[in-house]
């Protein structure tokens, strides 16, 4: 359980897990709760009834059915609002966000801000308030999604976008790969200790079988190779996998993100 403070309010925010490695995140202060990227509605039921919560808010990043799955569901059982982007076609949605929107969750009281962070998906967003960061399938720990609908262009403004939150931030990202990420990391940029050290720490958090979110941007910034492509060795690698030198950090993040495509990762590092 993770606790960050808004307004002296104590907020809790928990994973409920779903499928084989979603986290679906529970946002709540002992009465009320909200959800971000609700995939499948049981999970989150369960765990609301368990600890006696009255949800008000579903909070949806993009239109993955892995994220807006349950939606239909939890609304049959709470008649609440769900906020999502503007730009997708997700058919539960009642308000429609776009950059430069905020979300006021008063119950809280909470509110985040909303960032357009198109690549995995071309309308994805993420809210960001309390130092809380939810960024869907955009930033994940030590790597990024994959570019179903956007351009690397797209998704390298919005991860740099991203970066430029402050260090503090807190990450919460939609799903557990966070072990799978770093051993193509350190493909990448076998040279950074940080890297080693985030290795340990995983390994022994997924041997508990306990989360290894949230990150921060801070050790984003310190290990993940998408968010590192102007330094020295991220460029080397991936100039050695293309065969080619490459003229800026856009073309690097291109060469990486089509190398993560096809890495093989251990069956153990799954």
């Amino acid at each position: 359980w993770n606790l960050t403070q808004s307004n002296h309010i104590m907020l809790h925010i928990v994973p409920v897990r779903a499928f084989t490695d979603n986290y679906i995140w529970v946002i709540h202060d002992r009465c009320h709760a909200a959800v971000v990227d609700p995939g499948d509605a049981a999970p989150v039921l369960d765990f609301l009834q368990r600890e006696n919560l009255q949800l008000v808010a579903i909070l949806n990043t993009h239109h993955h059915n892995d994220h807006v799955g349950g939606n239909a569901a939890l609304l049959r059982e709470f008649p609440v609002p769900v906020y999502g982007p503007a730009h997708e076609s997700i058919p539960t949605l009642t308000h429609r966000l776009q950059e430069g929107d905020n979300v006021q969750l008063a119950e809280f009281p909470l509110s985040f801000n909303v960032f357009d962070i198109p690549g995995h998906t071309a309308g994805h967003i993420a809210y960001y308030g309390a130092n809380l960061l939810f960024c869907g399938d955009t930033l994940f720990a030590c790597g990024c999604g994959r570019l179903f609908e956007g351009t690397p262009q797209q998704m390298y403004a919005s991860l740099q976008k991203l970066a430029g939150l402050p260090d503090e931030t807190l990450v919460y990202c939609g799903h557990e790969y966070t072990l799978a990420n770093i051993h193509f990391a350190r493909a990448v940029e076998s040279g950074n200790q940080a890297l080693l050290e985030l290795e340990a720490a995983t390994r022994k958090l997924r041997e508990q079988d306990i989360p290894t979110l949230p990150s921060t941007i801070m050790r984003e910034k310190a290990t993940n190779p998408f968010l590192r492509c102007n330094q020295f060795e991220v460029i080397q690698s991936a100039s050695n996998y293309l065969g080619a030198s490459l003229p800026d950090p856009v073309s690097v993040f291109a060469a990486i993100r089509n190398w993560k495509n096809d890495f093989v990762v251990p069956q153990r590092e799954q």
